[in-house]
């Protein structure tokens, strides 16, 4: 944790050690005051003694995912602006993410400059460009479950009962990696 009085002070959440040590590292060199947790409990505990203005919080990680993080940042500082990372991108997970305070939302792989303009530009854009062709059947089905998934608070077996699929049959969807969306 760095101590510079006039910088802005930003908080890393992942527990992608070689992500948050290269974010870490380019953040600290735009002259920002950082910290970095491994997990949402090691982010409650940093809260005890920094008090970030701008946050990355990585959705999926091991423990509490990085959404339930958001009332106790806002609660430390309510015009925190807050970025979802993930790369289990969802529709559902991003307008829950929204709804609970969270800045904006952005898929994994990012680069530092993408995480600093979504983290700036916080009004709405009603010029956001609108896709020319519909999702996939695959992503549709991404979408889907995820946002049964969000309806049964991850409930796997209770998902997998509303989706009218076995469990392991589920657990093998969510395994992989949601299928990308064709610009």
């Amino acid at each position: 944790m760095d101590t510079n009085p006039s910088a802005l002070r930003f908080l890393i959440v992942d527990d992608d050690e070689t992500f948050s040590r290269v974010l870490n590292r380019a953040i600290k060199r735009r002259g920002y005051d950082t910290a970095v947790a491994g997990s949402a409990e090691q982010a409650l505990t940093l809260l005890e003694t920094f008090t970030p203005d701008l946050a990355t919080l990585d959705l999926k990680m091991g423990g509490a995912s990085g959404i339930s993080l958001i009332p106790q940042l806002k609660t430390v500082n309510p015009n925190m602006k807050i970025l979802i990372l993930t790369g289990y991108a969802s529709i559902s997970t991003a307008v829950e993410a929204i709804k609970l305070g969270a800045t904006d939302y952005l898929a994994k792989p990012a680069d530092t400059d993408q995480i600093l303009a979504k983290l700036k530009h916080s009004l709405p854009d009603p010029d956001v460009e609108i896709a020319d062709k519909p999702m996939s059947v695959g992503r549709l089905e991404w979408e889907h479950i995820q946002k049964v998934l969000t309806e049964h608070d991850g409930n796997i077996s209770a998902t997998a009962r509303a989706l009218g699929m076995h469990r392991r049959t589920l657990q093998r969807k969510l395994q992989k990696r949601p299928v990308r969306e064709e610009h």
